[in-house]
């Protein structure tokens, strides 16, 4: 059983139907990315790069477009800029065209909304209230990182914000993960959970060493290509974490 006192609780894996026995595990630090995981993308980064494409002329036709689109899809949840970099003649052009699309990313998200996925603050105010670590890490710019925390209001109820440039490279690898379990002075990796909607965030949580890494499945990437990628659960979405974690039932 979870304890509301400390900084600690029992992860029980049975809740999730994904695995045959319960696992005790400490747990210190959640890290969840944001775009598709706790915010509702709705298409919002392809449509973002589809503009930054026309803008900036770093593809040719539809063709190439298409092509480009199936590339970002493949690499959801890396650093923006990386994408670009393998996309673009040279670093010059992948800058402008990151730029861009960090642009458009707003644009559209002013313009239709930026929203939390249902049960996701309820889950950040849930992991407080039992002294867990919370970081949001995201393969967007520190600018855009900003906006969407600025609209939802979140900034208080997290411990620590990354994006790929203040940890030194983005995921796959597992520098933003390892970078937040530093900077809240976690004990090790074996009380980290990983949560994320893309193989990305699953392999830079299997790089990590995160003591479970978490799927869910309401961003980019399926069930099949989660766990692929190493998620030990995959999840309908952030609002089944609590019960994962047992901390859906808190004792006053």
């Amino acid at each position: 059983m979870a304890n509301n006192g400390g900084r600690t609780m029992t992860i029980e894996r049975d809740i999730a139907q994904e695995l045959d026995e319960d696992l005790d595990v400490e747990i210190e630090l959640v890290v969840l990315d944001l775009a598709g995981t706790t915010v509702r993308d709705d298409g919002l980064v392809e449509r973002a790069f589809a503009l930054a494409a026309e803008r900036t002329g770093i593809v040719d036709g539809d063709e190439q477009l298409a092509g480009a689109l199936g590339y970002v899809r493949e690499t959801m949840g890396q650093s923006k800029i990386d994408v670009f970099r393998a996309l673009a003649a040279d670093d010059a052009a992948a800058e402008r065209a990151n730029e861009a699309f960090e642009t458009a990313y707003l644009e559209l998200a002013v313009q239709g909304g930026i929203e939390a996925i249902p049960g996701a603050e309820e889950l950040l105010r849930q992991l407080r209230d039992f002294d867990v670590k919370i970081a949001l890490v995201t393969g967007f710019s520190r600018a855009t990182m900003d906006a969407i925390l600025e609209v939802l209001g979140w900034a208080a109820l997290v411990d620590v914000t990354l994006v790929p440039a203040e940890a030194g490279r983005g995921r796959p690898f597992p520098d933003l993960p390892l970078t937040a379990l530093m900077r809240v002075g976690a004990s090790g990796t074996a009380g980290m959970v990983i949560v994320g909607d893309t193989a990305s965030d699953m392999l830079s949580g299997v790089n990590a060493g995160a003591g479970l890494i978490v799927g869910v499945l309401t961003g980019a990437h399926d069930r099949e290509t989660l766990e692929a990628a190493g998620a030990d659960v995959v999840l309908d979405s952030i609002a089944e974490l609590a019960p994962l974690l047992g901390i859906d039932d808190v004792i006053e």
